[in-house]
């Protein structure tokens, strides 16, 4: 490769990280502070404001990357925990320590990205989705049948999102081991 293209590469990379940083370090921050300003943002990630400002003309514009790159990673993990394929136990461990990953690394409020409707299209195609896992989880008989309908999709999400902000001296690994204990045990004690 000519040193030109080399360079370029080294370019885009750096690139790619810094955008990368701006956007988990947003998440964090918007996480904590939602009228946080993009010289904040900017000055936490170590970058130039003025290279945040040359990406996002706007707060809301940095706002709706930061919901982008969730939504991605949310997707990603879906995906990975192979909740169609998998056995369900496996997908169910997959999929609770994938999403407590990415609570933990974009955990900005979700309520506001349901403003768009682009994201509100991909949220519910992922409930959709593990909607159909979670009935496959019951028909198999890795959950209880005798439930409510839909009470697992309601506790579930609840229990992650505690365990990745809750139990920050755990790997996601680990959370995950609590989280599923938790929903397939209940906090009860055996007789």
């Amino acid at each position: 490769m000519p040193m030109r293209g080399r360079y370029l590469g080294c370019v885009r990379a750096d690139a790619a990280r810094n955008l990368e940083r701006v956007l988990s370090t947003g998440a964090r921050m918007l996480a904590d502070d939602p009228t946080v300003t993009i010289a904040a943002i900017a000055a936490a990630a170590g970058v130039d404001r003025r290279t945040v400002y040359r990406r996002f003309a706007s707060r809301e514009e940095l706002l709706a990357a930061v919901y982008k790159a969730r939504y991605d990673a949310v997707e990603e993990a879906v995906e990975a925990a192979r909740l169609r394929e998998a056995p369900v136990a496996v997908a169910l461990h997959r999929y609770v320590e994938g999403i407590v990953g990415v609570n933990r690394k974009w955990p900005v409020e979700t309520s506001r990205m349901l403003r768009e409707e682009t994201l509100r299209e991909r949220r519910r195609r992922l409930i959709d989705e593990v909607d159909a896992f979670l009935a496959r989880a019951t028909d198999e008989g890795l959950l209880r049948s005798d439930l409510p309908p839909g009470w697992v999709a309601t506790v579930l999400p609840p229990l992650m999102e505690h365990a990745a902000d809750g139990l920050p001296e755990l790997s996601a690994a680990q959370a995950a081991d609590v989280v599923v204990d938790t929903l397939l045990r209940g906090a009860g004690a055996t007789p």
